[in-house]
């Protein structure tokens, strides 16, 4: 799914536009700073929120599309007299823009994601790649296995064959958030090995986590235990995966859940 910058720079090579950027925010307010839409003549990229402020922008960009090099701040009060009870104030930055801005815009736009490394090539696996893909997420999905990625891989994930797999984690960029599900137990117990002796050394990977029950956590705490790892270290892994409160075991179900702990990390 291509991301919203990406749509706004396309359809920018065709028509001009009004990027509408909230430059400033106080109080209670629909989306945070650094948040932006544009309008074009026909059609809208991105949002800023919805509700009466964005038909409002959306209106006064409309009417200023045609004035060339043109850049107006507006201050927004999200109170009665916009029929919004948010209570807070926004401000706007509205700049009729052009294919001649493009590179300037693609700089500016460009995503803030956080690595991904995701081990196992399963289905819940290829469930996760699909949610994610469209996250502000930098994806490695590593598997030892030869030809067990689909051919559909959606853009922006990065495949990668390692055997032994756990020797992929020495390459890992720094600051990656880890997903381990392959599709044996020895391999998901030698990729939590190898990450803690990274974590050790390193200390560059927030997050570290393992599919799999309560029961199985027992089983790999107890084996990483007689390999030296510590309470403390052991501590760092997080097992079962998934934000809690959701018990179905489908796996577009759980990749939603993994998913949604993982934007916690980058939070």
């Amino acid at each position: 799914m291509p991301s919203h910058a990406s749509q706004f720079l396309s359809q920018l090579a065709h028509s001009n536009a009004v990027w509408v950027l909230v430059q400033a925010v106080r109080g209670s307010v629909p989306r945070g700073a650094g948040t932006w839409m544009a309008v074009f003549p026909n059609s809208l990229v991105a949002t800023i929120g919805g509700g009466r402020l964005e038909l409002d922008a959306i209106n006064h960009a409309r009417a200023m599309a045609d004035v060339p090099g043109g850049m107006e701040i507006r201050r927004f009060s999200l109170g009665p007299s916009l029929g919004q009870c948010c209570g807070g104030d926004v401000e706007l930055r509205f700049e009729c823009v052009g294919a001649a801005d493009a590179l300037r815009l693609a700089a500016r736009l460009e995503d803030k994601k956080f690595p991904v490394a995701l081990f196992g090539g399963g289905h819940v696996g290829t469930a996760l790649v699909r949610v994610v893909s469209a996250l502000p997420m930098d994806v490695t999905w590593i598997d030892s296995r030869d030809e067990i990625f689909p051919p559909d891989v959606p853009l922006g994930i990065r495949c990668e064959h390692s055997n032994p797999v756990h020797a992929a984690v020495a390459d890992l960029l720094p600051q990656s958030r880890i997903l381990i599900m392959s599709f044996s137990h020895a391999e998901d117990l030698d990729i939590v090995a190898a990450c803690l002796l990274r974590q050790r050394a390193q200390a560059d990977l927030p997050f570290i986590g393992l599919i799999g029950s309560k029961t199985k956590w027992a089983t790999f705490r107890h084996r990483l235990e007689a390999k030296g790892f510590t309470p403390e270290e052991l501590a760092h892994v997080t097992c079962p995966i998934g934000i809690d409160g959701i018990h179905d075991k489908r796996p577009e179900v759980i990749a939603v859940a993994v998913a949604a702990q993982l934007l916690r990390t980058g939070t």
